[in-house]
């Protein structure tokens, strides 16, 4: 019998326990192996916590969100955040920990759920000759170079298409413009793919840094034409041309310094300032992040984790599950670890939303 690992790293995501559910049928359905649940990500090898998975414990878990795993964007072994006695941080190499782990549970590797940072740690970790392990693509941002699609995204599109539907009505009944504010600190795909489904007028991302002048100049151009609301999408990442994110710093956040959120609230400020309008605004937050996937990302969740439990029984570490139009792939992660896949300007999208009037801002 076979032990094989399997971890959830980095924010959570619909769709992860689906993942967990295939991973698990398809090991009981190929022969003899036996399932170890990392609890909280690598943090878990690192600690020495985990459980067994069985038909019980993966019952009934396709349709919730989260994790039953737990998970943490803190736990790189490699480079520990460790409280000092005066209450600095200091980073340590915990590898030795948690390979005392992986040798324990006599791991033969591990599949790797997570988003680029989760699966560069466990790239630079194969290549110490640390562990095996075969990657799982996920997050709601959609930014993971190499697969067109990653889990979570359609679940989190249609939680922000569902919100800007409702706030429509009101800025239209209150004659408002109202901002939405959405995920996407690097890359703009949320705002962009919700922004088009809720008839947004004007969306923001960070790929393309936006004029105030533009965004004043289209507000004033529909209610010059009688078209007295407005709706703007902006991610929390999306930035004016020349300046910088907005955001504060948040001293508990070891590895992301600036925490994002409340562009929209900078927003509102300036356009009221600029026009005669009223303005207010939503900022979504973790609601994106929550609650039950929907069918797409439930399918494509499975299929990932069918793919790479399949990966795993032929060796062929190193590598993640990827969709590659319809079809299901495996990629090679060394050459592309930790790249992002952004927005580019040219995208067919980016020009589907000019052509129909919307206004990014340029």
């Amino acid at each position: 019998m076979k032990n094989i690992g399997i971890l959830t790293g980095g924010g959570d995501c619909p769709g992860l326990n689906a993942v967990i559910r295939a991973v698990y049928k398809t090991l009981i359905h190929e022969g003899e192996y036996r399932l170890i649940g990392i609890l909280d990500g690598f943090d878990g090898l690192i600690k020495d916590n985990y459980m067994e998975l069985d038909s019980r414990s993966i019952s009934g878990i396709l349709a919730k969100g989260g994790t039953i795993l737990g998970t943490s964007n803190k736990g790189n072994p490699m480079n520990y955040p460790v409280e000092k006695e005066d209450g600095s941080i200091e980073f340590k190499d915990f590898s030795q920990k948690m390979i005392d782990t992986y040798k324990k549970l006599k791991l033969d590797g591990i599949i790797v759920i997570g988003g680029d940072g989760t699966l560069n740690i466990a790239h630079t970790l194969y290549a110490k000759g640390l562990l095996n392990y075969v990657g799982v693509p996920k997050t709601i941002d959609n930014d993971i170079f190499d697969t067109d699609m990653t889990f979570g995204f359609n679940t989190a599109v249609q939680i922000v298409t569902d919100a800007i539907d409702r706030i429509h009505s009101t800025a239209e009944s209150h004659h408002r413009i109202m901002i939405v504010e959405t995920m996407g600190r690097d890359a703009g795909w949320i705002a962009l793919y919700a922004g088009i489904s809720g008839g947004a007028d004007i969306i923001l991302i960070p790929e393309i840094p936006y004029s105030m002048e533009k965004i004043i100049e289209k507000l004033n151009k529909r209610y010059n034409e009688g078209r007295r609301f407005s709706v703007i999408v902006v991610a929390e990442g999306a930035k004016p041309i020349g300046g910088k994110v907005f955001g504060k710093v948040n001293k508990k956040n070891l590895y992301d310094r600036i925490k994002l959120g409340g562009i929209g609230i900078k927003l509102a400020d300036e356009v009221e300032k600029l026009t005669d309008m009223e303005c207010r605004n939503t900022i979504l937050g973790y609601i994106q992040r929550g609650g039950t996937p929907t069918t797409y990302d439930r399918m494509l969740a499975t299929r990932y984790g069918c793919e790479a439990a399949r990966a795993f029984i032929d060796g062929q570490f190193d590598k993640m599950v990827a969709l590659d139009g319809n079809k299901i792939v495996l990629k090679a992660i060394g050459e592309h670890a930790g790249k992002k896949r952004l927005v580019e300007s040219d995208n067919q999208i980016v020009k589907d939303a000019l052509s129909i009037g919307i206004s990014l801002g340029i």
